[in-house]
């Protein structure tokens, strides 16, 4: 009984073993983290596929980490998290807390040299889409009015109603700030306190003008044009891949890679992928290797 209960003992300590090792064997070389939301799945869905096809690289995915930013930073900083999408404007003034800064190039440049001194994370080149603040009109009144900028609805804000949700209007980088800053004074507003609801007012003519995030999918959905902020009042949330430089240096070759990103998704084509997941249920997975390759990237 005892050589029996000696053997049961040296095979379990085996079989532990061997799949201890399986496990390291198994474990990913690169640890990406995305934010809950429709288009960093998509993002990092493309990342992992342009890593996998390219290089010998394995990718863990951590998935939609809940508080974003708030969470995902320090495990980028502790080492934990190697790497994910971000934005400018985030960057620059929930991590770094610095000041507004208008123009979107300096904004860039400025929070990459910050980013690089103080935790040595590199901001990669930008994908090309602002995921940003802004106005938005059905694109039948935009063609009837001529409204392609902020400045353009001068012209037309007291004959026009403004709808959106409550907080917006209580903020200074909100509706005050608006009028502050280009002086408009719409005929009419209207405060909802769901967002989903300003989206079926405008879709039901209720409200001519709506603030939106810039790569909404219902943008879309609702046959909307974002128009321009020519003002610059809102800050620039363009996105890219941040990335430790240790695991730069460690996989030099993945820079470039993750760099075939840069310049090739539009807003409009973030717009479109945001539709096709969250109004048309489509697999985040299938619209990123859709757009991977239409673009010749994979």
């Amino acid at each position: 009984m005892r050589k029996r209960s000696m053997g049961l003992l040296i095979l379990t300590l085996l079989v532990g073993i061997s799949l201890m090792l399986s496990s390291c064997q198994d474990e990913a070389d690169i640890v990406l983290a995305s934010k809950p939301m429709t288009e960093q799945y998509i993002i990092a869905e493309m990342l992992i596929m342009l890593i996998e096809d390219r290089t010998d690289l394995t990718v863990d995915h951590r998935q939609g980490i809940g508080g974003g930013t708030a969470n995902i930073h320090p495990g980028m900083v502790s080492g934990e998290i190697d790497m994910y999408p971000e934005y400018t404007g985030t960057g620059w003034m929930i991590v770094l807390k610095e000041d507004f800064i208008g123009d979107p190039d300096l904004l860039y440049q400025s929070v990459k040299a910050g980013y690089e001194e103080t935790y040595d994370i590199a901001w990669l080149d930008l994908y090309g889409f602002n995921n940003t603040f802004g106005l938005a009109v059905p694109e039948a009144l935009a063609n009837e009015l001529g409204l392609e900028t902020y400045s353009d609805l001068l012209d037309h804000d007291q004959d026009l109603v403004f709808g959106s949700n409550s907080d917006f209007f209580g903020r200074e980088d909100g509706y005050p700030g608006l009028q502050t800053t280009y002086g408009l004074d719409f005929g009419e507003t209207l405060e909802f306190g769901d967002i989903g609801l300003k989206y079926l007012a405008i879709g039901n003519d209720e409200v001519d003008v709506i603030n939106v995030f810039s790569t909404d999918g219902r943008l879309e959905e609702f046959n909307l044009v974002v128009l321009e902020d020519d003002l610059n009042f809102f800050p620039s949330y363009y996105a890219t891949t941040l990335v430790r430089n240790e695991i730069l240096e460690t996989y030099p070759e993945l820079e470039a890679v993750l760099n075939l990103l840069a310049g090739q998704i539009s807003n409009e084509d973030m717009i479109r992928m945001n539709y096709l997941v969250e109004i048309e249920k489509a697999d985040p997975k299938q619209v990123a290797l859709d757009f991977l390759e239409a673009k010749g990237l994979i």
